[in-house]
């Protein structure tokens, strides 16, 4: 039997218009309303994943790119995933729930608060996704920041949120009914802060964590910069890596993270868990069409991928010629580094390539068995995850794609059984430990 790994689902477009672009939308489920997430997060529960991550953008753009994001429901509009966690966690009993959240739109105190109150009606199945997206501060009166800047913003703020967190010291909490006494105001710390970012004063009301609630909600960070990876190794439980999947990449990556890690002297380091979206067909035969196919994309379909990485980046890529290099002021310095370095892929500036030559590698689409993408049968992917956790030490997979049960079903339905079998996906424990925390790092 191979190790277990964990696993999770990415929903890439956040609480957004599910089905937009493609037949299924014909399946008449409204997006806006919460049956849609609810039937497909039990299936994920059922399959035996153990946390759901709701992307999220506070904002529908910049005015240059408004209509670019927008046309196809691409980068908005989406709607608040904080307040869809209740009802997810009202038809699931296990797995964790994980929206994004920008220090931007939450000041510290009202975060804490917020959070430990998921954390306990979820009995301990909540977590936090910390994104640090400067683009949308003008809808909070705030000034762009820097992209390393914005990280020192979020360290603080999370310090701040885990120290609201600790203000009901050991002892606070009493529960006696017999003496008729509920808490102990002696053992609640004042927590007053003044910082760079923030000014706040505790204790939190809300209660504190304990074993039943299942401990301080998860955090999970992305972010692949040096920055980024700081951030990582100081804060979070869960790492969101995106890098390419061969066997090399998972290594050299997971290294990065391990050390960052060990720079402040962590005992226990972050899982580490890739964004995996793989293209599962029915035969060999069939994956070597589609990667054939694939091989030389025309205009129209590279203007396709063009607009999708127009929304990640915030700048419009599909009003540049192909043939010319992409000039590197056209970015706000908000982009993300490591966005930034997706792009450029392997040239080592941009103006070593042209637009042209940087979009036809990600148009390409290449054969899970042999490293160069993502596209296979079930049991060749299977393969692909079993040898990233033998040979990569990996933790994980986010599988990444919208959250409608049609999805769902197209990515999953034959591989779960092919992972079960091999004892790298294990079935669902009724009596397995409590809380969102415990499932990742149980065996």
């Amino acid at each position: 039997m191979s190790a277990r790994q964990r696993f999770g689902w990415f929903l890439s477009r956040g609480f957004g218009p599910h089905g937009w672009g493609h037949p299924y939308l014909d399946w008449d489920y409204r997006w806006q309303e919460p049956a849609l997430y609810q039937q497909a997060v039990r299936e994920l529960e059922q399959a035996g994943l153990d946390l759901l991550i709701i992307e999220d953008a506070l904002s529908l753009g910049n005015p240059e790119t408004l209509d670019l994001r927008i046309r196809g429901a691409y980068g908005g509009p989406k709607h608040d995933p904080l307040s869809l966690a209740p009802f997810l966690f009202a038809v699931t009993e296990r797995i964790g729930i994980i929206p994004t959240v920008n220090p931007l739109q939450l000041p510290p105190y009202q975060a804490a608060r917020q959070f430990a109150t998921l954390q306990h009606l979820s009995r301990g199945r909540f977590g936090v996704n910390v994104v640090t997206d400067v683009g949308s501060s003008r809808h909070f009166g705030e000034p762009v920041v820097p992209h390393d800047i914005a990280y020192e913003r979020a360290e603080e703020w999370l310090d701040g949120v885990r120290a609201l967190w600790r203000s009901w010291r050991p002892g606070a909490y009493v529960g006696d009914t017999a003496s008729g006494r509920f808490a102990d105001g002696r053992h609640l710390d004042r927590v007053e802060h003044r910082g760079a970012h923030y000014d706040f004063d505790g204790p939190l009301n809300a209660l504190p964590f304990d074993e039943d609630s299942g401990g301080e909600p998860v955090i999970v960070s992305p972010g692949s910069s040096p920055r980024g990876l700081a951030f990582t190794g100081r804060q979070s439980d869960v790492q969101l890596a995106l890098a390419p999947l061969d066997i090399a990449s998972l290594r050299a990556y997971r290294r990065r993270v391990l050390d960052a890690s060990a720079a402040v002297g962590r005992d226990t380091p972050p899982a580490i868990l890739f964004v995996f979206k793989p293209v599962i067909v029915s035969s060999s035969a069939e994956a070597d069409r589609l990667v054939a196919a694939s091989e030389q994309p025309d205009d129209e379909t590279l203007r396709s991928v063009a607009l999708a990485w127009s929304s990640d980046l915030e700048t419009d890529l599909t009003a540049l010629d192909l043939d010319r290099p992409v000039d590197p002021a056209v970015f706000g310095d908000h982009v993300s580094r490591g966005s930034l370095d997706a792009l450029r892929g392997p040239y080592e500036s941009f103006a070593a390539a042209t637009l042209r030559e940087l979009l036809v590698p990600k148009a390409r689409l290449g054969r899970i068995t042999d490293g160069s993408g993502v596209v296979g049968t079930a049991a060749e992917v299977a393969d692909h995850i079993e040898r990233a956790g033998s040979e990569a030490d990996n933790d994980g997979f986010i599988f990444s794609a919208d959250l409608h049960p049609v999805t769902v079903h197209r990515m999953l339905d034959e591989l779960v059984p092919i992972l079960r079998r091999r004892g790298i996906l294990q079935r669902p424990k009724v009596d397995a430990p409590h809380g969102l925390r415990s499932s990742l790092q149980a065996p």
